[in-house]
């Protein structure tokens, strides 16, 4: 299995927390040095682990954010 690599680029949001710490979140992420996608999944207080999630581009994010109007 090939390394993923991440940056988050920017914090948009938490939209909740878990018990046991984990926040699911929406961040702008840079993946395997790509340009930066909206993301929404959880990680872990650290940013050191994650959970499976969604990425959305700029074009998506604004269909997204239409539908939910």
């Amino acid at each position: 299995m090939a390394d993923i690599t991440f940056e988050i680029v920017e914090e948009l949001g938490i939209l909740s927390t878990s018990a046991k710490g984990w926040t699911k979140e929406l961040n702008l992420v840079s993946w395997n040095g790509r340009p930066p996608k909206y993301d929404i999944r959880e990680w872990s207080p650290e940013h050191e682990k994650m959970g499976k999630g969604l990425t959305f581009s700029e074009e998506e994010m604004a269909a997204l954010a239409k539908i939910l109007k």
